[in-house]
């Protein structure tokens, strides 16, 4: 049987324009750490405004983002606890 030790919560954040939403995800880790990380979405002139899919672009490539930040430190850490360079996590 599996237990929770331990939750994460990602807060997103969005900031829009009639062309341009940005993106800010931020998690809090157990340790206090805060990783961040932002996305772009841009609507074509000639699209029609849906705020809610330009939210879901950029909201995802931060996302994104935050993986990639997350998989760094966690090389870093296991680099640093080793002491010897760690093989690439591939996504």
């Amino acid at each position: 049987m599996m237990h929770t030790t331990v939750g994460w919560h990602v807060d997103m954040e969005f900031m829009e324009d009639d062309q341009h939403t940005r993106a800010v995800a931020m998690v809090r880790l157990p340790d206090g750490t805060e990783v961040r990380a932002h996305g772009h979405a841009s609507r074509h002139r000639v699209d029609s405004q849906q705020p809610r899919v330009g939210e879901e672009v950029a909201g995802a490539r931060a996302l994104n983002e935050l993986a990639m930040r997350l998989l760094t430190k966690a090389h870093e850490e296991i680099d640093s606890a080793s002491g010897r360079t760690s093989h690439p996590i591939h996504v």
